[in-house]
């Protein structure tokens, strides 16, 4: 089965099909309703073949329908059905989680967006938990104010740095992470890395989106439930 991704972002929607080797893209902004980005991916994608879609959103998703409006495009995106709107079938996950999950390798990953916003979302073997820590208070104001586009703007590059290399270690700090990946397109203008990270890569979002429609990761997952009772049996002979 063919796959369609459709990366949704606050300044373009990317797109890329199982089996093609270059992506399409056109411009969102602040206008972009969901209507309007389905039909405009479907003329996009137009002489690819596609059987299923996956999506990644800018915002909180359940059940493949997001929750929220996102603060950088236009309105009617909650609640919006993706899957009769394209007639095919569809799943939609936070972008942020849908990069992750193309970042993933194993252990407990932290993966933090630098984009127009802040994305964010962890996966903990194999199982993703999409996450929203970008409005949460921070400082005077919030985590993307101090790390997002409009930071780096206001900031300049140098203070913006330093105001990333801060949020990392808080969050780190707070979530205890064995691996943090650093994506979206301003990790690049990163000098140096923090302690435990690694970049990313956007085209991460595409591998995300075809890995979406693989089944669990079974092996992992029993194996990390084998070493936590293990582990439990391990202190209650200490006790």
């Amino acid at each position: 089965m063919n796959i369609l991704v459709v990366d949704v972002g606050g300044t373009h929607v990317k797109i890329l099909a199982s089996g093609e080797k270059v992506k399409r893209a056109i411009d969102s902004g602040p206008t972009l309703t969901a209507r309007q980005m389905v039909s405009s991916v479907k003329k996009l994608a137009d002489g690819w073949e596609y059987d299923l879609v996956s999506i990644g959103y800018p915002g909180p998703v359940v059940h493949d329908r997001p929750m929220a409006e996102p603060h950088n495009l236009g309105k009617g995106w909650m609640g919006f059905n993706f899957a009769a709107a394209f007639k095919l079938p569809t799943k939609v996950i936070n972008d942020a989680a849908m990069q992750a999950l193309g970042s993933y390798r194993s252990g407990k990953m932290l993966f933090l967006g630098l984009g127009t916003g802040l994305g964010s979302a962890m996966i903990v073997d194999g199982i993703v938990e999409p996450m929203e820590l970008a409005h949460l208070a921070y400082k005077k104001r919030t985590y993307e104010d101090y790390v997002g586009a409009r930071a780096l703007e206001e900031f300049g590059r140098k203070a913006w740095r330093k105001h990333v290399e801060d949020v990392v270690e808080s969050l780190v700090a707070a979530l205890q992470p064995e691996d943090v990946v650093l994506g979206g397109g301003n990790a690049t203008k990163l000098k140096t890395l923090p302690p435990l990270c690694r970049l990313g890569d956007n085209a991460n979002a595409f591998k995300g989106g075809f890995r979406m429609w693989e089944g669990p990761p079974k092996e992992k997952i029993t194996r990390s439930r084998k070493q936590t009772a293990q582990a439990a049996m391990a202190r209650q002979k200490e006790r």
